[in-house]
């Protein structure tokens, strides 16, 4: 079974530095504009507007960069442990107040960091199973020194997670850019951390796992 190629850890780095920037440069783009209202309109009513949307994006930037920082980034030195209560806080904001709904399930303690950036990213990788909203549910145990994940996203029009099916096959697997490295990335821990990835369709429903191999 042929695997993707593998991008140099510099063309890993500049992937992972385009997604992190893709995803805040609409709420900074936002920020940016409800100033412009402040500073030009004087108007009671847009002036409330604008700081309204000022609170709601600035929000939204800080959920996602928190989430770029331990999910993507060395949040801690290596070997490290993550507490779940700071993953799971971290998952609650990534999803926020949407269409999406998080239910987190499991016991608290702490994770070996890379275990941790995995369940991250595939709390973020769920959301695009289900693009016309709906629940991500989260199941962690029994035991958290051989954890299992799994996670069923329910909701109108679930599919498999964008992506994520061909890297975990091996097959037709998409070209990594900026758009697939979510995907990739999380296929990656999984192999860095020997959990196997797998997807099955369980009724309407789509079920994303993750078991120590």
């Amino acid at each position: 079974m042929a695997e993707p190629q593998q991008p140099t850890d510099m063309e890993l780095a500049a992937l992972i530095a385009s997604k992190i920037c893709h995803d805040v440069i609409g709420p900074v783009g936002a920020i940016y504009n409800g100033l412009e209202i402040l500073e030009e309109d004087d108007d009671k009513q847009s002036n409330s507007y604008a700081l309204e949307v000022i609170n709601n994006v600035t929000v939204q930037a800080s959920a996602r960069l928190q989430f770029a920082r331990f999910a993507f980034g060395a949040a801690g030195s290596a070997g490290s442990l993550i507490d779940l209560e700071t993953a799971r806080t971290i998952s609650v904001g990534l999803i926020g107040e949407g269409k999406h709904k998080l239910v987190w399930q499991g016991p608290m303690g702490h994770l070996p960091k890379n275990q941790a950036k995995l369940l991250l990213n595939l709390v973020a990788v769920s959301i695009t199973a289900l693009p016309r909203g709906g629940e991500i549910a989260l199941q962690i145990g029994p035991d958290l020194s051989s954890p299992e994940f799994v996670i069923r996203c329910s909701g109108r029009g679930a599919r498999p997670p964008q992506h994520l099916g061909e890297f975990i096959e091996g097959k037709n697997s998409p070209e990594i850019d900026a758009m697939t490295i979510q995907a990739y990335y999380t296929w990656r821990l999984a192999n860095e951390t020997s959990m196997k990835l797998s997807i099955a369709h369980e009724g309407d429903d789509i079920a994303l796992s993750a078991i120590a191999s």
